[in-house]
């Protein structure tokens, strides 16, 4: 029988490849990846039954990559492994169709049981959040509130990238625009989000976890 392919997804070297190795009796990991955009890349290309990713990660998160690649592949299952205990980043990653969420200090053979869990197309949270998070959903009608949810796509990664002290010129260049369009987006944010000058998209950024 043809093992399950995977996808791994993170910014650390030795976390990727001792999942590599977890994995390796089991699935055969086609590709490792550092950042987010080569994740929905490599996603497109490769088209691997599973994807295990990492939340923070250059250029374009976790999350972000994931709602990119599920509107475009309904059919891989992606299972989110990060140190974010807050629940806003797993009802996030809910609401956007993500099929796992677990977190780094689990023991291994969670991950083991989250990938198992997603290929019989159910949902694997991990233990220590899910009771808060389906408390979370009956409070609130399952909707997270995500002040970047207004934002576009482009414009959370172009944010992302300014939070990672990148200039427009950089941006730029690693989104393949021009300049004018970075720009752009920057005006069209302080808009969007109410802020009083670009100085303060940095500061939001941060303090919306968006790094």
């Amino acid at each position: 029988m043809t093992p399950k392919t995977v996808l791994l997804a993170d910014d650390h070297t030795m976390v990727a490849e001792g999942i590599k190795n977890l994995l390796a009796s089991e699935y055969e990991v086609v590709a490792i990846v550092e950042d987010g955009n080569a994740l929905v890349q490599k996603a497109k290309e490769l088209k691997p039954d599973i994807i295990v990713s990492d939340i923070s990660m250059p250029i374009m998160n976790g999350i972000n990559a994931a709602e990119k690649i599920i509107a475009t592949n309904k059919e891989v299952k992606i299972v989110l492994l990060t140190m974010h205990p807050e629940l806003k980043y797993a009802m996030k990653a809910l609401d956007i169709g993500v099929h796992g969420y677990l977190l780094k200090h689990a023991a291994p053979e969670e991950l083991l049981t989250a990938i198992k869990t997603v290929l019989l197309n159910k949902t694997y949270i991990t233990p220590t959040l899910a009771a808060d998070i389906m408390d979370a959903y009956k409070n609130n009608q399952g909707k997270a509130e995500d002040p970047l949810d207004i934002l576009t796509s482009r414009q959370r990664q172009v944010l992302q990238l300014l939070a990672e002290s990148h200039s427009a010129k950089e941006i730029a260049n690693i989104l393949n625009v021009s300049s004018r369009t970075v720009e752009f987006h920057k005006y069209k944010m302080v808009e969007i989000l109410k802020l009083n000058s670009a100085s303060e998209l940095v500061p939001f950024a941060i303090k919306n976890g968006l790094v």
